[in-house]
């Protein structure tokens, strides 16, 4: 038998075999830093895309913001406007008022009393007057419970100032409240 020599070819079987293993081992670090580059690009991408998401929403945020400040601003207008419009409405209401009291005022003094000086503070009337006796005092204070437009008659102060002509006088302060009466089909539609 011949003897030949198998080591050049194992020694070039085995260079050849860690030639193959490194070339293996190259490939492997390539594709896994290919596969790693490739990752972070696309968290990269991720991330800027979901930041530019959050700046559109904080921009979106900002503008809806402003908006709900302009509405509360024109809600609280809205109410002042809404709040004028009932003091007018119901200055409007109540302006035949006055009217209807000075008329019930003038139909309810009887003879013999005399106003000086009226006084209204929102719906409470302070009349102050001279009456030729406390009688006349009384029969006003009827007549002023009889009316439709004044009610509670309350006497504060009656004093006797003297003799006027050879008549006595009396001074007198009376409290009476202003009132509406229910309208009725016909009062409404006059007002």
């Amino acid at each position: 038998m011949a003897r030949i020599n198998l080591l050049p070819w194992r020694e070039e079987l085995r260079a050849q075999q860690q030639k193959d293993f490194f070339s293996a081992i190259a490939a492997a670090v390539l594709t896994t830093i290919a596969i790693l580059i490739f990752v972070h690009v696309q968290i990269s991408g991720s991330i800027s895309n979901q930041e530019e998401r959050n700046r559109y929403l904080k921009t979106e945020i900002a503008m809806m913001d402003a908006k709900i400040k302009e509405i509360k601003i024109l809600e609280e207008l809205k109410s002042r406007l809404l709040a004028r419009m009932d003091v007018i409405q119901s200055l409007q209401g109540s302006r035949p008022e006055i009217v209807h009291m000075f008329d019930e005022l003038t139909k309810t003094v009887p003879d013999g009393v005399f106003i000086n000086k009226l006084v209204q503070s929102g719906r409470n009337l302070t009349l102050n007057g001279v009456a030729q006796s406390n009688a006349r005092v009384s029969a006003y204070m009827r007549r002023l419970e009889g009316s439709s437009w004044l009610k509670a008659p309350e006497l504060n102060i009656i004093e006797a100032k003297g003799r006027d002509k050879n008549r006595s006088a009396n001074n007198f302060i009376l409290k009476v409240q202003q009132t509406s009466p229910k309208k009725t089909g016909k009062e409404g539609g006059q007002e």
